[in-house]
């Protein structure tokens, strides 16, 4: 049994003025060949979690490509078809295979093509003898499409948010396919939207309401009504036709499938209006975060790079500032992503002080903010994740320096990355559980790692292109009428 394993992902954000190329993938990783079967070490993500599953069913894995971007704006067409034509041309080389696993996002946008994730399959299936299976795994903020419905092909999305189940998502899909390819399933995927978007941090699989209908969904898995119930809440930071919730359904009866589909994806509508997030004003978490006691944690909501933002909003350090966080007893800990200026910070060296202009310097979203501070540390950006979600895999933020503005210290790195993680500070010498503040730059997935130590935790409603109210996205090309912008009652 030979299986082929390919990796190709990224989450579009619609609302940054920046492509997405093949550098904004090679600055997370691309790995070709016999290399994606080593190169994961003991990450738990989607392609170890398959490699494992086809090995333990006396498998060959077929390695062709894997690479991920961080979220970032509209992949340029010309970077897509590079990369999209060395999986088919490595397919196609590798000879005739039983099955194909294939690791999506699920909400990838090209300069022409608002729905990459359909075109990917469908290329890959021209590059196959036909009814050869594939097995696709997809993040759980996946915009999912009619489209992406095809015959031979089947879905099966994350089901934690806070993600934490990569690996296990990865394993699950390759399990499918297995037993797909041996003949003991023949699996067939149903469909139901909902046109709505909600902040991330309101649909997480661990609370009210998006836990409730994971429960339901997790029954009719346990009752043999269906294969797999996957749902997909989408990242909302794109602006597409068809942009909504999701319920898709993996059965061996397209009745079932579209019943238990059409269920799930009511149960989210009825609910609609409890995803309202709760946010609370920046200088009301600053105040709170300088006078009590314990860790206050706050998500920089608006410009969080794990949807897809620069990273270089100055508006949390320069509410700090206004607070006068730089001359309180405890250090606050921010993050900038400013490649110009850590470069000016680290030719002048450790120990020195530096006046620089940080921020938007990607974006173009505002005016740099100008600092005077002591270059702490120097680094190169290199750390491994080492919370529960992406436990394991190694981050890129290029070069790095830790500045100290009084008791204020900016993680000032080149290249946008997860926030998700403490491991993007202690690579650098600080430690956020000392701290009386810590800002992160994610909308939910920071909880994991920072629940255990937070003594309160806050969403900041802060400006960007990944603010967390929808009524102020500047949405023009969804299907109307859409939740939260029209109030529809039915």
């Amino acid at each position: 049994m030979r299986i082929a394993i390919a990796e190709f992902k990224q989450e579009t954000n619609s609302f940054v003025p920046f492509t997405t190329t093949v550098k904004t993938f090679e600055e997370q990783y691309l790995y070709r060949g016999d290399e994606v079967l080593t190169a994961f070490g003991k990450a738990r993500l989607e392609v170890p979690g398959a490699l494992d599953a086809i090995r333990k069913a006396g498998g060959e894995p077929v390695p062709l490509l894997a690479t991920m971007a961080m979220a970032s704006g509209t992949v340029e067409r010309k970077s897509f078809d590079i990369l999209m034509s060395e999986i088919e041309t490595r397919l196609r080389a590798a000879g005739p295979v039983d099955g194909v696993f294939l690791a999506l996002h699920g909400a990838m946008i090209i300069e022409d093509e608002p729905d990459a994730e359909a075109e990917i399959v469908r290329r890959v299936r021209v590059a196959v003898k036909p009814g050869t299976p594939i097995a696709v795994s997809l993040d759980l903020h996946g915009h999912i499409t009619a489209a992406m419905i095809q015959p031979d092909v089947a879905y099966i999305g994350y089901r934690e948010f806070p993600h934490i189940d990569m690996y296990e998502t990865g394993y699950r899909a390759a399990c499918l396919l297995i037993d797909w390819i041996n003949g003991k399933v023949k699996p067939v995927m149903a469909l139901a939207k909902r046109h709505m978007v909600f902040s991330p941090d309101s649909a997480r699989t661990t609370a009210p309401p998006l836990s409730d209908i994971v429960a339901e969904g997790r029954a009719m898995e346990a009752c043999g009504e269906v294969l797999h119930v996957s749902l997909f809440p989408v990242q909302p930071w794109i602006d597409t036709p068809d942009l909504g919730f999701a319920a898709l359904v993996c059965a061996e009866s397209k009745e079932a499938a579209q019943k238990a589909a059409d269920r799930l994806a009511q149960m989210a509508w009825d609910r609609r209006a409890e995803f309202e997030p709760e946010v609370t004003p920046l200088d009301e978490i600053i105040r709170i975060g300088l006078t009590e006691p314990g860790l206050t944690v706050a998500s920089d909501s608006g410009d969080t790079p794990s949807g897809g933002a620069a990273a270089d909003s100055t508006a949390v350090l320069a509410a700090l500032l206004h607070a006068g966080a730089d001359r309180a007893d405890r250090i606050s800990i921010c993050t900038i992503c400013d490649a110009e200026a850590a470069a000016e910070a680290a030719k002048a060296g450790v120990g020195r002080t530096v006046t620089l202009k940080v921020g938007h310097k990607r974006s173009g979203l505002g005016e740099p903010l100008s600092v005077t501070a002591k270059v702490m540390v120097i680094s190169d950006g290199s750390y491994v994740l080492e919370g529960p979600g992406g436990n394991g895999m190694a981050g890129e933020m290029g070069l790095t320096v830790v500045l100290a503005i009084g008791a204020i210290r900016l993680n000032l790195r080149s290249i946008p990355h997860f926030e998700w993680d403490l491991g993007i500070h202690k690579s650098v010498g600080l430690d956020p559980a000392r701290a009386a503040l810590v800002f992160v730059r994610s909308p939910s997935h920071f909880r994991v790692s920072y629940a255990p130590i937070a003594a309160r935790i806050f969403l900041a409603d802060t400006p960007g292109p990944t603010c967390v109210n929808m009524r102020r996205i500047p949405y023009t090309k969804v299907t109307r009428p859409f939740y939260p912008l029209d109030l529809v009652n039915d």
